[in-house]
């Protein structure tokens, strides 16, 4: 149980950390190339686009992510209180 719950802790950061530095770099490549970054189309445009959260455009992964980081640290304290036998 307590290397389900380590893995549920550090998966979905992971995956949080891999898709936000993936769009982080192609945010970069448009902004270094003179655009502005269309965050609901995910593409470069040339003319200022408004800021949408990561929140706002991916509930599901967001919440989702935080929610098995909570049911990991609860199976890694089930894990640390329960004796081994």
């Amino acid at each position: 149980m307590l290397r389900l719950g380590l893995l549920l802790l550090i998966a979905p950061i992971l995956l949080l950390m891999g898709v936000y530095f993936w769009e982080l770099s192609d945010v970069r490549e448009c902004t270094y190339a003179g655009g502005y970054w269309d965050y609901l189309e995910g593409v470069c445009r040339d003319t200022p686009q408004p800021f949408v959260s990561w929140l706002q455009r991916y509930p599901w992964l967001v919440n989702g992510g935080m929610l098995l980081l909570v049911i990991g640290m609860g199976l890694c304290m089930v894990g640390l209180y329960v004796k081994r036998r």
